[in-house]
């Protein structure tokens, strides 16, 4: 279960597994909690994975892994991709430098992964490479007054103003870390990081102590990201070219060599990607939805909403394939992402769902303006 299952409980949680970690999927409100987080703040426990790197040449050797530049300071992070040779995303994340150490943020199902492969590739280097995702408790607090709310229980410094940057201080009698987070739900937001010890008192103070915040789960995060424009790993970043997704702030064109860097680089040069991460309004499902209360009943909402691999039709010709739908919380309307050829540049769409073709419209992103703007929303070199 999670660290903080009891307080989970006491709302009325529904789980799910997130690679291979059990995670909140909603508490049985996710449109109502969803417009909360859009208009207030919210709290959700992370399923994370955490990697500690050590030793002297900790920086350089992650540094010359991964597409991005790894900080050299304490206190700064940085969003970064680690690729295949065919420059085909194995796992995103966020390379954090802690003093001495450096701490890794993934998707729980790639921490083993990645620590057996970085460690397996340690020759002469000062590097030890552990997970210690058991020993951190890691909470996202997202919205337009999450700054409000981090101010109303953090004791000691002020929060950290520059994404990706975080500052130590304390909550009730527990030490923690505030990171600024870049904003993957839209709105402003951070992360609070604390021993896996003290994770249901700080849980219990980020709900309930200062401004209340409302407690979310996993389907309201997909939900507010894809409004947000944010793609995720789980849906749109695994085996996928950076460049086709437009997450330019998880690339450095202009440091050295890392796996996969050659066929990124090749296809930065020739201007455009093959395919490209489109925003759709599912114009032809909003009627169909129009009666359905996503409250009452989100099992039904996602039941009506096209597949992840549901194909998108130019005409007669199918140009790509949808990679996840939801029902944006503020719009109130079916959303979809989708990986489509490049050069497909018709405005309007259709969508295959449950094989009857239903209408589509390109939509610019992100699908809503909040308090911020998500640091991976796509942007491509001929835009």
């Amino acid at each position: 279960m999670t660290l903080v299952s009891d307080a989970h409980d006491g709302h009325g949680a529904r789980y799910r597994d997130r690679g291979g970690r059990q995670v909140v999927d909603h508490y049985g409100k996710p449109a109502r909690v969803g417009k909360a987080v859009r208009n207030v703040v919210g709290a959700i426990e992370m399923g994370y994975g955490v990697l500690s790197v050590t030793g002297e040449d900790r920086v350089e050797f992650v540094d010359n892994a991964v597409s991005n530049r790894v900080p050299a300071e304490d206190g700064r992070g940085v969003y970064a991709l680690l690729c295949d040779p065919q420059g085909g995303i194995e796992t995103d994340m966020y390379v954090y430098n802690a003093d001495e150490r450096l701490l890794v943020f993934v998707p729980p199902e790639r921490a083993q992964p990645v620590r057996e492969d970085w460690a397996g590739k340690v020759f002469i280097q000062d590097v030890e490479v552990a997970d210690v995702s058991a020993e951190f408790g890691v909470f996202g607090v997202h919205g337009p007054k999450s700054t409000e709310k981090i101010a109303s229980v953090l004791g000691g410094p002020g929060a950290p103003e520059e994404p990706l940057t975080f500052v130590r201080g304390s909550m009730v009698d527990a030490g923690v870390t505030v990171i600024a987070s870049d904003a993957p739900l839209g709105e402003e937001g951070y992360e609070v990081v604390c021993a896996a010890a003290d994770a249901p008192d700080v849980f219990d103070t980020l709900v309930n102590r200062g401004l209340n915040a409302a407690p979310f789960g996993y389907r309201t995060w997909d939900a507010l990201s894809l409004e947000a424009g944010t793609p995720l790993f789980e849906h749109e970043l695994e085996g996928t070219l950076p460049n086709v997704l437009g997450i330019r702030n998880a690339l450095d064109f202009e440091k050295g060599c890392y796996v996969g860097q050659e066929v990124v680089s090749r296809v930065e040069n020739q201007g455009r990607p093959s395919r490209r991460l489109l925003g759709l309004a599912l114009d032809g499902l909003s009627e169909d939805l129009a009666g359905i209360d996503g409250d009452a009943d989100p099992d039904g909402v996602t039941d009506r909403l096209p597949d992840p691999g549901a194909a998108v039709f130019a005409g007669d010709a199918a140009v790509g394939d949808v990679t996840r739908a939801a029902v944006g919380p503020a719009l109130e309307e079916p959303i979809a992402f989708a990986l489509v050829d490049f050069d497909a540049a018709a405005e309007s769409v259709t969508v295959r769902v449950d094989g009857t073709e239903t209408s589509a419209t390109r939509t610019a992103l992100p699908f809503v303006e909040g308090s911020a703007r998500s640091g991976r929303l796509p942007t491509y070199p001929s835009d």
